[in-house]
Order: structure tokens, then sequence, then C-alpha cells
């Protein structure tokens, strides 16, 4: 083990993102008997091509993870986000999902997950320095 280097980087390959990822997820499914991930994730994009606004995770052994919620400046308060949000819930719940978690900070969408009847299952200090990040937890 001795000769075995590490080397830290800034930048990562695709490829070597993707062999991390599954061979946590071989890992997972050996340890749980689950192997039934699913990517869940929703694009919205303009007639140019750009993103508009998107959700983006998985579900797993009956749960469902959104790794990201994001709006476009100009498309933010006219209910876009919700609408994203209640979709992933419905396609969670057809999959057999009973809960879904997420994790947002402090100066992003705590209440806008308050007001969908998330409830705070945890909370991180400092992360970045001057805020906090919630970890949100709600039943389907």
């Amino acid at each position: 083990m001795e000769h075995l280097q590490i080397e830290i980087s800034d930048r990562q390959s695709t490829a070597d993102e993707i062999e991390l990822r599954d061979a946590l997820y071989e890992y997972n499914c050996k340890a749980t008997g689950y192997r039934d991930g699913r990517l869940l994730s929703c694009f919205l994009k303009g007639d140019d091509g750009r993103l508009i606004a998107g959700i983006s995770g998985y579900t797993w052994g009956g749960y469902a993870h959104v790794d990201y919620l994001w709006i476009a400046e100009s498309f933010r308060r006219g209910g876009l986000g919700s609408r994203l949000l209640e979709a992933a819930e419905q396609e969670a719940r057809t999959r057999g999902c009973k809960t879904i978690v997420l994790d947002t900070h402090s100066f992003q969408a705590p209440d806008f997950y308050r007001r969908h009847d998330y409830t705070e299952a945890g909370m991180t200090r400092d992360t970045p320095v001057g805020h906090f990040q919630v970890l949100f937890q709600k039943s389907l």
C-alpha cells in the first residue's frame, strides 16, 4: 500500500467520475440488496437551447434524492420550481418511493422546501463559512 500515490487535482475526467460512482453503487447494492437505482431528472430549455430550469437526482431502494433544483433568475417566482419538485415527487411515488431527501444552503431555498412540507432532518454550520446547509426529508 505504501507504493500507492494519492494525486490531488482540481479537475476530474468524466470517465473517472463514472467509474467512481459505479464502484460505489455496486458496493451499495451488495450491502443492501437494492439494485433498482434510476436517474430522475427534467430539464427545460429555451428555443435557443439554453437551460431555463431543471431538477436532477435519483431513486434507489425506496427513496428519492434530489441533487439539484435550479431555475433561471428571470423565471423564478412563477411556480416553476414548485411544478418541478411536485413532478419529481410524483414520479418517485410511481417508482414506489416512500420518502424523498435533499439539502440546501441557507442562502438558497430552505423556506421553499418548508412550504412544500419538507421537514428539517439535520444541519451543518460554516458550509460554506458564514452559512449553513440543511438536510430535508418528506414522506411520500
